[in-house]
């Protein structure tokens, strides 16, 4: 689990393939330095958000550590595939304060921007969330982009999906890699743990499955 507050901007410097000669269905692994993170309390088996995806740690040193990605996650998520910089956050522990919102780091789809404008001291980010997790999204609700926990402020559905927008605060993104967004930019999105248990609750209940 985890929280959506990141810790640490990690790099990712090098992408190697799992298998010994490049393959269409093969993984790759990820050498990720984070010397922000604090990595003396991580232990091989951990589980670290890289771009809000969940990702367990296989080799670490003081400031770099090692994940092995699938190809089902590369085909579900964006940012993992090659050398650049990634929100990370270590997995919440029993004592941490949740400053987000409750996360699993499964990534449910991909979002586009369609809009990031400065206002004020802030930035406006307008994000097209697909189909599938439109009727996930409310005004006031929690959804992950990136890994990042923020809160919707407008929500407009259309028959490609909605449209979100969020407010980014000064502190957000001095120390997310969102600063690094342009229009037509790709994100991972997690829609809210509780909507997704609802939406089941209701669906199987219609369905007459749910017993209680």
């Amino acid at each position: 689990m985890f929280t959506g507050i990141i810790t640490a901007v990690g790099q990712i410097h090098r992408v190697l393939p799992l298998a010994v000669q490049a393959q269409r269905d093969a993984g790759v692994r990820l050498s990720i330095h984070a010397p922000l993170l604090g990595l003396e309390d991580v232990q091989i088996g951990d589980s670290i958000a890289v771009n809000g995806a969940c990702m367990t740690v296989v080799a670490k040193t003081t400031e770099i550590f090692e994940v092995d990605v699938s190809q089902e996650s590369l085909s579900k998520t964006v940012g993992l595939s090659m050398p650049g910089p990634v929100n990370l956050e270590k997995a919440l522990r029993l004592q941490d304060r949740i400053g987000g919102h409750l996360t699993t780091g499964h990534v449910d789809g991909i979002g586009t921007v369609i809009k990031l404008e400065q206002i004020a001291e802030s930035w406006q980010l307008l994000v097209q969330i697909p189909k599938p997790l439109a009727g996930f999204c409310a005004v006031k609700g929690s959804i992950t982009l990136n890994g990042v926990s923020l809160t919707v402020n407008t929500v407009k559905d259309h028959a490609q999906g909605c449209d979100i927008s969020i407010n980014l605060i000064p502190h957000t993104w001095q120390t997310t890699t969102l600063n690094l967004l342009k229009v037509g930019s790709k994100v991972n999105v997690e829609i809210d743990l509780i909507a997704r248990y609802v939406e089941r609750m209701l669906s199987a209940s219609q369905g007459g499955s749910l017993s209680l």
